[in-house]
């Protein structure tokens, strides 16, 4: 007794030895299983955009969950009644196959379980009996290696669903414009019915056949699903196919897979308004936009351009595209004015003639406004009060700033940050200058005084020419030769850019940012939550401040930076920079004059070497202000 006994277990050990040998010599490919299209998210998980699989397939993973339990119930009903039962082959529906195989002379069961359906998915192979005998094998061991939720993952995902469509996700994209976990009862068994014979009851080009098809599944009785008398009543099937998701083109096509902090609904709406404001654009014009969260600065909305137009240079991400972005600068020079002491919203300043060495610039009308408060120079966009304001600052401040905040600007090879700067003589992206304005809307981030940004940015406050949401600080610029036309906004949550140009640089005549760019803005400031900021009032009358051009005059002259007992770093550059006083001015370091332009107010310097040094500066009329540092 013990004998026999002991003979089978040792079979059944070697048996299984042999199996595990097999399985370990010869693994299932899952290689078509894994060739999936590539799904780029939103932030909440929502299929923003999808590429397809090496093919051409449109071919997504799909999991048990990811379908409604009835459709589960369905398949389970159609294909394989006693799936939870059987270890990948069901010897009953093989036998009951053969059988009618012997009685009709063909085949009419293939016997086959969802494991071996499974199997054969993976690894497709002419319908024979020595292809038969191989997905057997294979089905029980894709039970053995991955079990029942392993096996309907598989079939979910390569099952054919017509055309280069495969797997329930995808079919469900395509034939109801909707996620396969939204579907009722009768779409469920459409696509369990086209998984069968994907061409022929394709619904778009033969509708009577799915139709009879998907009611064969219904009728298979699924536990828990409603009757098949009602079901089979619930419509007709769809004649077309959907486009499958495709928003933010060109940030798809970057992160290439996973998710971004896009907002789906957001995303929808500016893509919407986009190519409406498209449509109505000259040829070869494109336009890019942008929206950022303002607390984390990440985007919540991207259009970079006519995706894939060539006439628009459609393959290209405007968002990225480096241009001159006019006056659009010139709230992060007030802010830095404001800041320095130099000026105040009330403080009055001329605006007329005035060259600053060989640089003379002139306003967008070439007329000029006479005296007026900062705060009217800012609104109207004047350029001599910005350039003013900046030879003031000094544009090293200004390029500083800019490179903290993550926009430097790009000069030409060579070139120092200089006084055009003020007017967009340097080269930004849209998402730059969108980070630029967010940097004001929190308030400078500790890189520009708070109250400084604060008061640059809601003496833009203003309500849009065209009509808009109240309580958005807008700006808007236009570079030279109406090349490229801006408009940038704020509120108390979002951050926004609009660009508009010809992709290759060209001259777009008689283009401004606020005919071109700024109702583009406004309409996408309303697909947004209100969050309105208020305007900065201003003391009614005229202004009691003293002239900017007179203030130069009386203040004392101070050495701004470096401050009195200063640590440095040697090897590196140091921004000299003075306030107040009468120009022109000197810098000496240890007594030794620095070279320069006396008709500015910093100088960079290099150190030397480590030691002590006492740093002088000297005004027109003689007085003097100095600080002892130390380079280390």
């Amino acid at each position: 007794m013990r004998r026999p006994l002991l003979l089978s277990l040792a079979t059944l050990m070697a048996l299984a030895l042999a199996a595990f040998a097999l399985d370990r010599a010869f693994p299932p490919d899952l290689s078509r299983f894994e060739a999936r299209a590539r799904e780029v998210t939103a932030r909440d998980g929502r299929l923003l955009a999808l590429w397809p699989a090496p093919g051409g397939i449109w071919r997504l993973r799909t999991t048990p969950e990811d379908v409604p339990p009835e459709l589960l119930a369905l398949l389970i009903a159609a294909e394989d009644r006693r799936f939870r039962l059987h270890p990948g082959v069901d010897p009953l529906a093989l036998a009951r196959a053969a059988w009618l195989w012997a009685r009709t002379g063909r085949v009419v069961s293939g016997g086959s379980t969802l494991s071996m359906q499974a199997a054969r998915l993976l690894e497709p192979r002419p319908r024979t009996l020595g292809s038969k005998a191989i997905e057997i094998a294979r089905a029980l061991q894709l039970e053995w290696r991955l079990g029942k939720r392993g096996v309907l993952e598989i079939w979910l995902t390569l099952a054919p669903q017509g055309g280069n469509i495969e797997g329930l996700r995808a079919g469900a994209l395509a034939w109801f414009g909707r996620p396969a976990a939204a579907l009722d009862v009768p779409e469920a068994a459409l696509l369990v019915a086209l998984a069968r014979r994907p061409e022929a009851t394709r619904p778009d080009r033969h509708p009577d056949a799915a139709r009879a098809a998907r009611d064969a599944v219904l009728r298979a009785r699924a536990p828990g699903v409603a009757s098949t008398a009602e079901l089979a009543l619930a419509g007709d099937v769809p004649r077309r196919r959907q486009p499958f998701p495709r928003f933010a083109s060109h940030h798809a096509r970057e992160v290439g897979q996973g998710r971004t902090t896009l907002d789906l609904d957001l995303q929808r709406g500016v893509e919407a308004r986009a190519r409406e404001a498209l449509a109505r654009l000259p040829e070869r014009v494109s336009l890019a936009v942008m929206v950022a969260d303002l607390a984390s600065g990440e985007p919540r909305a991207l259009f970079g351009g006519a995706w894939m137009d060539p006439a628009r240079a459609g393959a290209l991400d405007l968002t990225r595209a480096v241009r001159s972005p006019g006056s659009a600068l010139k709230p992060l020079v007030y802010a830095l004015a404001f800041e320095s002491g130099i000026a105040t919203p009330e403080t009055l300043l001329d605006d007329l003639p005035r060259r600053f060495g060989d640089y003379a610039p002139e306003n967008f009308d070439r007329a000029f406004q006479g005296r007026l408060r900062v705060a009217e120079a800012l609104r109207l966009s004047l350029n001599q009060p910005a350039v003013a304001l900046l030879n003031e600052v000094g544009p090293l401040r200004l390029a500083s700033v800019m490179k903290a905040a993550g926009a430097p600007p790009r000069l030409p090879p060579g070139a120092a940050p200089a006084l055009p700067l003020a007017l967009g003589g340097a080269g930004l992206t849209l998402r730059e200058m969108v980070a630029l304005y967010a940097l004001l809307g929190r308030g400078g981030d500790g890189i520009i005084d708070r109250r400084a940004a604060s008061l640059a940015l809601r003496l833009l406050v203003q309500g849009f020419p065209q009509g808009g949401p109240p309580g958005i600080a807008w700006k808007t610029g236009t570079s030279w030769g109406g090349r490229d036309a801006w408009a940038l906004g704020v509120d108390g949550r979002h951050a926004v850019g609009v660009w508009v140009g010809r992709p290759d640089g060209t001259a777009m005549p008689g283009a401004t940012g606020a005919r071109l760019a700024l109702p583009l803005l406004a309409q996408v400031f309303a697909l947004l939550p209100p969050a309105p900021l208020a305007p900065l009032p201003l003391r009614p009358g005229p202004p009691a401040d003293r002239p900017l051009a007179d203030s130069s005059l009386t203040d004392p002259l101070r050495l701004a930076f470096p401050p009195p007992g200063a640590v440095l770093e040697a090897g590196g550059r140091v921004v000299l920079r003075a306030q107040g006083g009468q120009r022109p001015l000197t810098f000496l370091v240890n007594g030794t004059p620095l070279p320069g332009d006396a008709a500015r107010r910093e100088l960079a310097w290099r150190p030397p070497g480590p030691g002590f040094y006492r740093i002088t500066v000297l005004d027109a009329e003689g007085a003097a202000a100095r600080a002892e540092v130390r380079v280390r």
